[in-house]
């Protein structure tokens, strides 16, 4: 006989605010990930908008608000701009390694480093040792961390500059969390780096996507996402490609003076730190 299926039970948050859009509010809706079909789980919820955070789906469930939207980068069509190729230029000397899921003194002191730089009154500003050992390894499906280093000398490795937990999904990869060293002056651009080299590996992998969590349009700080082509956004009638020119002037926007988009940023910050906190 054949098992029953089991349906996942899902709850929702209460509203709280947004940190994204001032003077609106946020609630989820979630659910466990566990057992022998987590991985089917999280790949089947990740198609429909949900992310994961430890054993945890999640996506937004707002009242009055549809501003979050799941975007992926269509890995196999992707064409690097001039500004991703002096990217991809500056820092293809690194030496990429796929880690298991498991924590290190080393990855937590880059961590701390990043978020002190870009997030000092983020929620994971206080994160401790053993925050980020649940962060990453607290995965009931198939995730790997891609540890970025520079060139070492003789058999000994060389300075550890970024990280990325990934889940591997059957349609491509989704990157949970990346941070890296905001320090370097000649190696700009590294979280970019980061994105391209995941879309790199997706492609010669054979996996189709790269999953980028969400976009929010109005939110200066998640509208790096729009770089890359083509994307795909997850629209009531399923995944659809953004337009060339609508995807045009997003990029203009994004890359335009601070002052011609209406002043300072907030700091960068990606959907990543929400499923943090949605893990505690």
């Amino acid at each position: 006989m054949t098992a029953p299926i089991r349906f996942p039970r899902f709850f929702v948050t209460s509203p709280a605010p947004c940190p994204y859009l001032p003077g609106r509010s946020e609630r989820k809706v979630f659910t466990e990930l566990r057992g022998e079909s987590a991985d089917e789980l999280n790949e089947a919820l990740g198609r429909i908008g949900f992310r994961r955070s430890q054993t945890v789906a999640y996506r937004p469930s707002c009242l009055d608000c549809q501003a979050c939207v799941s975007v992926r980068v269509v890995a196999g069509e992707f064409k690097a701009s001039s500004s991703q190729k002096r990217t991809l230029r500056a820092n293809d000397d690194l030496i990429a390694t796929e880690c298991r899921p498991w924590a290190t003194d080393e990855q937590y002191e880059l961590l701390r480093k990043y978020l002190a730089a870009r997030h000092p009154g983020g929620g994971m500003a206080e994160m401790d040792e053993s925050d980020f050992a649940d962060m990453v390894e607290h995965t009931p499906v198939s995730s790997y961390v891609v540890e970025y280093r520079e060139p070492g000398v003789g058999n000994e490795p060389g300075r550890l500059v970024g990280a990325c937990l990934t889940d591997v999904q059957g349609d491509g990869l989704s990157m949970i969390y990346s941070f890296y060293d905001p320090e370097i002056e000649d190696r700009a651009g590294l979280g970019n780096y980061i994105i391209l080299d995941h879309i790199r590996r997706a492609a010669n992998s054979g996996l189709p996507y790269v999953y980028l969590g969400y976009w929010v349009e109005g939110s200066d700080r998640m509208q790096y996402k729009v770089r890359y082509r083509p994307l795909e956004r997850l629209s009531r009638n399923g995944w659809e490609r953004m337009p060339d020119a609508e995807q045009k002037r997003l990029i203009a926007a994004a890359t335009a003076p601070r002052a011609e988009r209406g002043g300072e940023p907030l700091p960068s910050k990606d959907g990543s730190q929400l499923e943090y906190k949605l893990a505690d």
